[in-house]
């Protein structure tokens, strides 16, 4: 693909997310840490050389900026579709373009947790900053689509400042891990696993790790999922065949899967409890849908909390979250406004810079023809000038935009327009 300047090219983001696909799919467009260099060099071998890749649980989005949009798009859906091993056709209608204003406020959006299922929440932020330092160490991070970054992460930054919305998914890992000290005691004693890697369940695991428990477990159906993960909370992956025995040593089952069917059920708790001489379990559904079979709730010795539960003990009284929410997407609207504001008047100043020199190259050639004789110079100066313009306006005076580039100029060099001038009475 041709060069494209870089004040030519538009914001672009495509990719796939929680709400455009399930989970199965979004587990194979996953791209790993790993995985990244190779992808990047892909795109840039393709002429993608202002990008990175963000994939989260929630989202796997190649976002950018280029000058020929219509002609990367099919290339971009291509090497989602191959990384996945699946088919293109099948991908249809699972992964959207956003292209210009869209884009940018797509992505100030998701820096800001307001794109999230779990709205707030904390990790996402970083996930973008790891996102961007790995696009660093490839090439492919230039300084136009730097900018745009940084303003995304200005305006997250002003969002957990200035409201509370980051509050909500800290405050319920907090109140979960209240829930399990009351349960079970001093948390140095409890072991846990986490099935899924989902981003509140991953919230409420660190947290849990961070109070000291006894021993974690990581589970997801693509042990390749787990592993980042188990690598920063220090913990154990599971694989499929082991499940079945760290549900049973479980003092906590942290459920974040979000699958369409149920990945803990009422017969693998009742074993758990019965091997367990019904010690009690903690068991959190983070899950979008549920992952946890509604009759583990009739068990006895079995304590389900859900999401909503766990948001009533951690915020009771305070300030109700969607009107947070409605702040927080103010405060995104008017940093995207101000960054596009900002781009638009970038864009203006090769333009400025052109005019500056034309006037000084006149301005030279004027001064060597005519000495010191100040009054010919400034003559020669305005005539120089005016000549172009001049045989423009005149040249176009019959065509129908000869008055909007006759009010252009008048706006442009603050001349009194005829049309405001007072009538005589």
């Amino acid at each position: 693909m041709s060069e494209t300047p870089s004040s030519h090219r538009r914001p672009f983001v495509i990719g796939a997310n929680h709400r455009s696909c399930g989970l199965s799919v979004r587990d194979r467009l996953f791209v790993e840490d790993g995985s990244v260099p190779g992808f990047l060099k892909h795109l840039k071998d393709v002429g993608i050389d202002e990008t990175f890749i963000v994939s989260t649980c929630d989202r796997t989005e190649v976002q950018g900026l280029h000058g020929a949009l219509e002609k990367i798009d099919p290339v971009v859906r291509a090497l989602l579709a191959e990384h996945a091993d699946m088919e293109l056709q099948d991908l249809a209608g699972q992964i959207y373009l956003k292209t210009d204003d869209d884009a940018v406020r797509h992505i100030f959006r998701v820096a800001a947790s307001l794109d999230s299922q779990v709205i707030g929440e904390p990790q996402v932020l970083g996930q973008m900053k790891a996102a961007h330092r790995l696009a660093h160490q490839s090439g492919v991070m230039l300084g136009a689509f730097e900018g745009l970054l940084q303003a995304a992460y200005a305006a997250a930054k002003r969002v957990r400042t200035e409201t509370s919305i980051g509050e909500r998914p800290v405050s319920i890992a907090a109140a979960a891990a209240d829930l399990a000290r009351g349960l079970h005691g001093d948390l140095e004693r409890v072991s846990a696993v986490l099935i899924g890697v989902g981003e509140l369940g991953e919230l409420i695991a660190r947290h849990f790790r961070d109070c000291g428990i006894r021993h974690l477990d990581v589970f997801h159906p693509v042990p390749s999922r787990a592993m980042p993960l188990a690598r920063q909370l220090d913990c154990h992956v599971v694989d499929p065949d082991g499940l079945a025995g760290a549900i049973n040593e479980a003092d906590v089952v942290i459920c974040a899967m979000g699958r369409r069917h149920h990945v803990l059920n009422a017969d693998m708790v009742r074993a758990a409890l019965k091997l367990r001489r019904n010690k009690p379990q903690f068991i959190i559904d983070t899950g979008i849908p549920g992952d946890v079979e509604p009759a583990v709730h009739r068990i006895d010795e079995a304590f389900v909390y859900d999401t909503a539960d766990l948001e009533r003990a951690a915020l009771d009284g305070k300030a109700d979250r969607e009107q947070e929410a409605e702040a927080a997407l103010r405060i995104v609207d008017e940093e995207v406004a101000g960054y596009l504001r900002s781009r638009v008047e970038r864009d203006a100043v090769p333009t400025l810079t052109a005019l500056r020199d034309r006037f000084n190259e006149v301005r030279e050639q004027v001064l060597a023809e005519g000495g010191a004789d100040a009054g010919r110079v400034t003559e020669l100066v305005i005539n120089r000038l005016l000549d172009h313009p001049s045989r423009v306006l005149r040249e176009n005076a019959a065509n129908p935009g000869a008055r909007e580039m006759e009010r252009t100029v008048r706006h442009l060099f603050n001349l009194e327009n005829p049309d405001d001038k007072e009538t005589p009475s």
